[in-house]
């Protein structure tokens, strides 16, 4: 009998624009960028892309670059909040929800242990 071969499977569009935005956070030099693949664990999203900044500036630089260079991608968030604390800023595009951790909110909710049975692949720069 013939060996089967499996096909890899390609990404989906959700999976493209998670890998997108957390470019986009390494881009303003965001730090443990994370992404969770939580589609079987959950209905409220597919993806979490997670970062920590290390000021209320860069949390701004950030969170404004994601949403920015999304929109020119064709992709609107449906909604940003936290952006007047810069403690955590969620931004939510639906099927991806961007968060912009301090490093005291990022120790203090511990998001990858809430969501450890997720898929979690840690993002590293290029460079």
């Amino acid at each position: 009998m013939p060996k089967q071969i499996k096909k890899k499977k390609s990404p989906s569009g959700s999976q493209l624009h998670a890998r997108r935005i957390s470019e986009l956070m390494l881009e303003k030099k965001a730090l443990d960028v994370t992404i969770i693949d939580v589609r079987k664990i959950t209905t409220l999203t597919d993806f979490f892309v997670l970062c920590t900044s290390e000021s209320q500036p860069q949390s701004r630089a950030i969170t404004d670059h994601i949403h920015e260079e999304m929109k020119k991608e064709g992709m609107r968030a449906w909604h940003i909040e936290g952006f007047q604390k810069l403690d955590w800023v969620l931004v939510d595009f639906v099927n991806i929800v961007a968060h912009v951790f301090s490093k005291d909110a990022r120790k203090y909710y511990e998001f990858e242990r809430l969501w450890a049975d997720g898929k979690i692949t840690l993002v590293k720069d290029k460079k």
